[in-house]
């Protein structure tokens, strides 16, 4: 009942609003009251009682956008780690949709009010390419590609540990984790999930690889890589910071806590796409630089195997 009704309502209930009003008893089906559970029947009658609230209006905000390619129909932007992508609960601006509307004439709507021109979206903590739509058309024709799986998606991240191998792939399903419902996990009752993985270079207790997502599921790169026990350097989420140092010696801990310091997030960054524009069938190769804190980190290590 919850995600039925959460696909039907408008834009800006959430299924948290959703649940809270199933609780409250201000859902009934046939005038009884239901659980979230519930599974919809042919013929039942949905009421639905709630407050009309208007959704927050977003306002354009003078936001500098690292721009990677931009053209009458779309918008490619390099987003800084620390950008949230659009408005939620508690954060109607500073977010890549304000910008975005400062920026562009028109955006697509078709991912609701809260979110225009948006087909795709990074975590907040994750850099690197993104792609909004300036109308329908366009967000219709990416979200296909999304969905068909024929964008090709690499990232670069710098992961805890070595492999024994140059690549390989980690093909687990991902779900919510039952002990912690804000974190995803590799689950048997998770979607299919699938990514591969190519060492770029080593280091002595880290790696950094390159990542080929072939499915895009929530921290589908995060998940993963903990679940082979290579967690994302600096991830706070998953197991990325100080639980890992432990395992060091005294000389590598302290390089460890000093590119920590440098690093306030996961290392993770969004390098390339590639795919078909959707108004003109061109085949768009586009890649984004590191920005400076990673490639920081790195050359700190660069420089540091050298001894």
């Amino acid at each position: 009942m919850d995600k039925f009704l959460t696909s039907r309502l408008p834009s800006h209930i959430t299924r948290n609003q959703v649940q809270r009003l199933l609780k409250a008893g201000q859902i009934r089906v046939d005038d009884h009251a239901v659980k979230a559970s519930h599974l919809i029947m042919p013929g039942e009658n949905i009421n639905v009682e709630y407050e009309i609230a208007e959704p927050p209006t977003l306002y354009g905000e003078n936001i500098a956008l690292d721009i990677v390619f931009e053209d009458d129909y779309l918008i490619v932007v390099n987003k800084p780690a620390g950008l949230i992508v659009h408005p939620g609960a508690g954060n109607s601006t500073g977010t890549l949709v304000n910008a975005l509307i400062y920026h562009c004439e028109h955006l697509s709507n078709d991912n609701g009010l809260l979110r225009p021109g948006i087909v795709h979206r990074l975590d907040k903590d994750t850099s690197g390419l993104l792609i909004s739509a300036k109308d329908n058309r366009v967000h219709s024709s990416l979200r296909s590609q999304f969905s068909k799986r024929t964008i090709e998606k690499y990232y670069y991240a710098l992961v805890w540990g070595t492999f024994p191998d140059d690549s390989g792939e980690i093909d687990a399903p991902i779900g919510r984790s039952p002990k912690n419902r804000k974190k995803f996990t590799v689950i048997e009752s998770g979607k299919p999930s699938l990514t591969r993985y190519e060492v770029l270079e080593r280091f002595e207790f880290l790696t950094l690889v390159r990542v080929k997502l072939e499915t895009g599921r929530t921290h589908q790169i995060r998940v993963h890589m903990t679940h082979v026990n290579h967690p994302l350097f600096g991830d706070p989420y998953y197991g990325g910071r100080n639980s890992k140092i432990i395992t060091l010696n005294m000389r590598n801990r302290q390089l460890a806590a000093r590119l920590l310091g440098m690093l306030n997030r996961q290392a993770l960054h969004a390098r390339r796409l590639i795919f078909t524009h959707p108004m003109t069938d061109e085949l768009m190769d586009l890649r984004a630089p590191m920005h400076d804190d990673f490639d920081q980190v790195l050359a700190l290590l660069r420089s540091e195997s050298q001894f």
